[in-house]
């Protein structure tokens, strides 16, 4: 990781800040994105104060210009880039297909789906020059349908997971390498102050896991780190199942 510019969206909070966090730990030079500047502008002050490096960037990733500019920023910043981890990404709501408007669907593949394809637009150009590492943030939403009232978010991370296919395959000769992270029930503030509003559901939750629990940051940030690392330079093209097994029924 040490003195690697990397590019993180969604990163204001959740995974996004914590894999932020724990890059800069090691040496990586951070620019990360999210839309919420206090927030945005906290994540920062934390890793500084640490003695990491860090510059957030307030760009919300389905404005296809805010994402140009905050890749051609991270250019100017440092004459590079050589690794992206597209965070960015939401299930916004919950109801069968037959009653999902338009609006509601559209905006989950705006902010799953549009958003990372901005993202990787940019990084993309900015990597085929000199190679580079690129990781997507999917979901078992991505690799199995969920009758769970989650349509639109299960057809954009499918979406994600092809597009990360494609990309690999298109860029393999320029020596950037695009893979996914495949992540089930993920800790992060936010999701558990959301599913405690019902009672017993994180148990629930917990209990339909294979392994029995939830998955946390510190589970997922190594492997993105793997895939982002030199030691994984023959892996692309690849969605990794981080899950707990999920994935696997």
């Amino acid at each position: 990781m040490k003195d690697k510019v990397i590019l993180i969206t969604g990163a204001t909070s959740g995974l996004g800040a914590a894999t932020a966090r724990s890059f800069a730990a090691l040496g990586a030079k951070i620019v990360f994105c999210g839309r919420r500047i206090k927030e945005g502008e906290a994540v920062q002050a934390d890793i500084r104060a640490n003695g990491g490096e860090a510059t957030f960037i307030q760009a919300d990733v389905t404005e296809e210009k805010q994402v140009a500019d905050m890749v051609d920023a991270t250019i100017k910043q440092y004459g590079r880039l050589d690794a992206a981890f597209n965070n960015a990404g939401a299930n916004l709501y919950f109801g069968p297909v037959a009653t999902t408007t338009a609006e509601q669907f559209n905006n989950t593949i705006n902010v799953n789906l549009t958003g990372t394809f901005y993202a990787m637009k940019y990084e993309l150009q900015a990597m085929k020059a000199t190679g580079g590492s690129i990781v997507n943030t999917a979901s078992t939403a991505g690799v199995k349908g969920v009758g769970k009232g989650i349509a639109a978010y299960v057809a954009a991370k499918h979406g994600v997971i092809g597009l990360t296919k494609a990309a690999a395959l298109e860029y393999a000769s320029s020596q950037v390498r695009v893979n996914a992270v495949v992540i089930s029930a993920l800790a992060t503030e936010q999701w558990l102050s959301d599913v405690s509003k019902t009672p017993g559901m994180l148990e629930k939750i917990a209990a339909a896991m294979p392994l029995g629990r939830v998955s946390t940051v510190d589970d997922i940030i190594p492997f993105i780190g793997f895939l982002i690392a030199d030691n994984s330079k023959m892996i692309t093209g690849a969605a990794l199942a981080i899950d707990g097994g999920i994935s696997a029924g």
